[in-house]
């Protein structure tokens, strides 16, 4: 999916308009339509802008991942990520056991 469209997809989900985004962004509602149409690419600190806006990360904006993660997930990551080690791989089993817990739910409901 082309950057125009990752952003008016997001901006509707979030049911911002146009002229709203452009308030965020200090420019005019115009840019943001020639930004989703694909006629104009923003530059890069205005697409971390519109990123941070929307709550997404700037690689799910530009099409290098399909995984949208939220900004409370990315900053969960990043203080997980800072932890000591042996925290770390007890963070990480939780999720795995949770994970796993999850998927036996689902295949069982089936």
């Amino acid at each position: 999916m082309s950057l125009g469209k990752r952003i008016l997809e997001l901006r509707k989900k979030q049911n911002i308009s146009q002229e709203q985004l452009a308030k965020k962004l200090g420019t005019k509602g115009p840019a943001i339509g020639r930004y989703e149409r694909d006629v104009a690419k923003p530059s890069i600190d205005t697409a971390i802008k519109i990123a941070s806006i929307l709550g997404v990360s700037l690689d799910y904006l530009v099409g290098n991942t399909n995984m949208e993660l939220d900004s409370k997930t990315l900053t969960r990551i990043m203080e997980v990520q800072n932890l000591p080690s042996d925290i770390k791989d007890k963070v990480f089993y939780l999720i795995d056991v949770t994970i796993r817990d999850a998927k036996a739910q689902k295949a069982y409901a089936s």
